[in-house]
């Protein structure tokens, strides 16, 4: 898995969070909250579901039930939003070949939105899914949902199209910064 390229590559493979797979890397997952004064916030996701069903955060290793299998990751607590609201990115990428390796990436995707407005996690809020996931299966049974029906206006509403996203961001730190982002994805 990553981690261990992580381990054995160091800064190449900084660009995700840490992640542990469950319960294989329990012991490993535990210590770290062991070693950690401030207690970080990690989001646990079944090793074999979809659509947001059975996705936690939490701050105590406790909390998982040692038999179960999970992905999970530190969450990252503090992320850019837009609008006061989380989102992801679904840049969508053709793996063509692998010796050469060739691989295309789409210029067109989309962004899915939180429909609560983001704060950090704290305890009153671990369990609030409309503000801590961007599933659009979760997030569309929620009264803030602005489903988009007009193609013509694809930066708004709580699915938008990624072009839209990178004009945001442009306009708000300049296109150098969405060059940057772009490049960093390449």
């Amino acid at each position: 898995n990553l981690m261990r390229f992580r381990k054995k590559f160091g800064k190449e493979y900084k660009f995700f969070p840490s992640t542990w797979l469950l319960p294989a890397e329990f012991a490993d997952f535990r210590s770290n909250f062991a070693s950690k004064k401030k207690k970080k916030v990690y989001i646990a996701k079944p090793e074999a579901s979809c659509q947001g069903r059975g996705i936690f955060l939490t701050k105590n290793p406790e909390d998982m039930d040692t038999g179960d299998h999970y992905v999970v990751q530190q969450y990252l607590s503090k992320p850019y939003l837009i609008d006061g609201l989380k989102f992801d990115l679904r840049i969508y990428v053709l793996l063509y070949g692998v010796d050469p390796m060739r691989i295309f990436i789409y210029n067109q995707g989309l962004a899915r939105f939180g429909t609560e407005e983001y704060s950090e996690p704290v305890g009153k809020n671990l369990n609030n899914l409309y503000m801590h996931l961007t599933n659009y299966s979760i997030n569309k049974n929620h009264s803030n949902f602005i489903f988009n029906k007009n193609a013509e206006k694809a930066s708004e509403g709580h699915k938008r199209s990624l072009e839209s996203i990178w004009e945001i961001i442009a306009n708000k730190h300049g296109a150098d910064k969405v060059e940057k982002i772009q490049n960093e994805i390449e």
